[in-house]
C-alpha cells in the first residue's frame, strides 16, 4: 500500500511546484530526501539509564532502530569526555519517512499545546527545515505513564530544493501547518 503522502506529492504537490517555478522537468522540482531525528541526552553524563529510556522513546516515534551519538570532544565545564554517549539519532528515509511526516503533521503537531502553526523562518538557505520539539508526549506511540523525563527532540527534513522558498512551498504542499 502506498503512503497518501507520497501519492498526494507524486499527483498533485509536484505538478503544482513544476508549474509555480517554471522548471522544465519533473526532476527538479524539490523531494523530500530524508528526515533526522535527533535527541540530545546531555544528562547522560551522569546516568547513563537516562540514555536507555532516550533510545526506547526514539525507536517507538521512528520505527526503527536509533543510532548513538557520542561527544567529538572533551568539554571539561560539562564533565563531558570525548567518545561518551551524549544522544541519539535516526535517519528515515522512503516509506517509513513519508509515513513519520503524515503523522507529525495530521497527528502530533496539533497535540502540542497553544499550537499557532510552525515557525516559516527555520530554513538553512538551501530549503532544508528544522524543527524543534519541546517534549515527546506529543507522539502518540509515547506511554504518558511509562516516561520519567519530558524530553525534547529537534526534527530536520532535508529537501532537494535549491533555496529556502521552494522548499517552504514543498513544505506547506505538503500540509505542513505554517504560522501565518
Amino acid at each position: 500500500m502506498a503512503n497518501e503522502l507520497k501519492v498526494k506529492y507524486v499527483n498533485e504537490v509536484q505538478p503544482a511546484l513544476i508549474k509555480k517555478f517554471n522548471f522544465t522537468s519533473s526532476m527538479q522540482a524539490p523531494k523530500i530526501e530524508k528526515i533526522v531525528l535527533n535527541m540530545g541526552v546531555g544528562d547522560a553524563v551522569s546516568n547513563s539509564k537516562n540514555l536507555d529510556e532516550a533510545v526506547e522513546e526514539l525507536k517507538q516515534i521512528a520505527g526503527q532502530q536509533p543510532v548513538i551519538t557520542r561527544a567529538k570532544k572533551s568539554i571539561a565545564g560539562f564533565r563531558l569526555r570525548e567518545g561518551m554517549a551524549i544522544g541519539a539519532k535516526v535517519t528515515l528515509r522512503g516509506e517509513r519517512m513519508y509515513e513519520f511526516l503524515d503523522k507529525l503533521i495530521n497527528i502530533s503537531l496539533p497535540r502540542v499545546r497553544d499550537f499557532h502553526g510552525v515557525s516559516g523562518k527555520a530554513f538553512d538557505g538551501r530549503g532544508n527545515y528544522t524543527l524543534g520539539i519541546r517534549e515527546q508526549l506529543i507522539f502518540p506511540e509515547i506511554d504518558f505513564d511509562k516516561v520519567n523525563k519530558v524530553r525534547g527532540l529537534d526534527i530536520v527534513i532535508v529537501t532537494t530544493a535549491q533555496t529556502d522558498e521552494e522548499g517552504h512551498e514543498l513544505l506547506a504542499q505538503l500540509g505542513m501547518p505554517f504560522a501565518k
